[in-house]
């Protein structure tokens, strides 16, 4: 079965799963799992803007063809600084050139090179490789491939016929690039990735920074997505920056939501008010529609408007995964379930032998509270307890807590994928439409959803 599925109107995944831009759960690390298996990850929005750029940056060099900025050094650069460079790029080697804006190449240092050099003083060029191997920018992937293992080396750097520094075949994303033939990449081989923003005033400065840094899709991210903010919001980033930009918009739990964001500009939606493991907002508020009803009652509208639309939250395993986009959904989203694994951002814990991370609903009165210390710092004030910056007392919408270890993202991605093309199969459904075209659901009884679960097995 195929299980590629479209994410937005111009976006297509190979695996219709997107990991939630959450603290807990989406930056870097996932991002690039996520889009290595095929998905996509969302790097949450609650970083100052720089910090968000960066962990897109990392994303997008992460696993390229050709890396069109590497990583570089000047020749007076001490060794000191430069290992302190390479360890917080996460890198294995640097290329050192002269000049400004075109960068001319004069040698190359790799870990190699440093790996017996114990004082830090030394200068960059008197301990770089000088006599280097390289290619014109238009060199082929083959090409490269056969110059990297003729002369044994890692990183071939590509050079204009003047000597300046075009970009940087590495072994590593060639290696990557065959082992993950699933990927989601752009158009120019790198690994896809999204970022979410607000509707507070930094919003167009943060979208136009993270669109430089390559980030291929913009969520905007709050609460209640049929909100006139969030509707302005779509409005003045679609205005902004064109045809340039793909906007997914939420979240939303009803028709005329879908409609008022596609018309506004949104590109995509996200659907799901109240289902979040971490989410208390039906308990706090009363607000919300169940999840598989919001699903369908949107997918409804979704298909007259032809626009694709993300489930997001309620999935606790690959059947409710496999429901969600019976249900008319595109794609799904999931939090708790990469919560606890490897590339997470939220903290490891052990506790008397039992593996643990940190994982948060970005409502929860822990999450509420550090936003509302930064917001008070930049003005200079102080936090109270529930306090909000405008003085407001917020009843916190999410729970905090911790949830087991589960390993590397990959093992828990390939049980949802694999649990959905069995689901597949049972319905005689080669792609996603086939799927949603033959599924038929039913009303079950309390005994039947017994009967539904492992019983009499100890």
């Amino acid at each position: 079965v195929s299980t590629a599925a479209k994410l937005s109107r111009h976006i297509t995944l190979n695996i219709p799963l997107v990991s939630a831009n959450m603290d807990t759960v989406t930056e870097s690390a996932m991002a690039r799992a996520m889009a290595r298996l095929g998905g996509i990850g969302i790097i949450h929005r609650f970083l100052s803007i720089e910090k968000q750029v960066e962990e897109v940056r990392k994303v997008k060099r992460a696993e390229n063809v050709i890396i069109e900025d590497p990583f570089t050094v000047p020749p007076e650069m001490t060794l000191g600084d430069v290992r302190a460079f390479m360890r917080r790029e996460g890198i294995s080697g640097v290329l050192v050139v002269k000049g400004g804006v075109k960068k001319k190449l004069v040698g190359i240092l790799t870990r190699r090179d440093l790996l017996f050099e114990t004082g830090d003083h030394k200068k960059a060029s008197e301990v770089m490789t000088k006599d280097l191997v390289t290619a014109r920018p238009d060199v082929s992937l083959d090409k490269a491939k056969d110059i990297l293992h003729k002369h044994r080396i890692e990183k071939l750097p590509l050079v204009s016929k003047d000597g300046y520094l075009a970009g940087l075949i590495t072994l590593k994303d060639i290696l990557e690039r065959m082992e993950n033939p699933m990927s989601a990449k752009d158009k120019k081989g790198r690994l896809l990735v999204g970022a979410a923003v607000g509707v507070k005033s930094d919003t167009i400065e943060r979208t136009g920074a993270l669109l430089k840094a390559g980030a291929d899709v913009i969520v905007i991210d709050i609460a209640h997505g049929h909100n006139l903010r969030a509707i302005e919001t779509t409005k003045l980033l679609r205005k902004t920056f064109g045809m340039k930009i793909e906007i997914i918009a939420g979240n939303i739990a009803t028709p005329e939501a879908a409609r008022d964001l596609a018309k506004a500009g949104a590109d995509g939606l996200k659907v799901g008010i109240g289902p979040g493991a971490a989410c208390t907002t039906r308990i706090v508020t009363g607000v919300g529609v169940p999840q598989l009803t919001a699903i369908m009652d949107v997918a409804n509208e979704a298909k007259k408007l032809d626009i694709p639309f993300i489930a997001d939250g309620g999935i606790k395993n690959s059947g409710d995964f496999s429901k969600a986009l019976a249900g008319g959904a595109d794609t799904a989203m999931i939090g708790n379930l990469l919560a606890g694994c490897k590339e997470s951002p939220g903290e490891y814990i052990l506790d008397r032998g039992v593996a643990y991370k940190y994982y948060r609903g970005m409502a929860s009165y822990d999450a509420t509270r550090e936003k509302v210390e930064q917001d008070l710092a930049a003005r200079g004030g102080d936090a109270q307890a529930g306090g909000g910056a405008d003085g407001f007392f917020r009843s916190p919408e999410g729970a905090s807590g911790r949830v087991l270890y589960r390993g590397e993202a990959g093992m828990v991605i390939s049980d949802l994928v694999g649990g959905l093309r069995s689901s597949m199969s049972y319905l005689g459904a080669k792609t996603i439409k086939e799927f949603q075209k033959n599924a038929e659901f039913i009303r079950q009884s309390p005994s039947g959803q017994i009967e539904s679960s492992p019983h009499g097995v100890k």
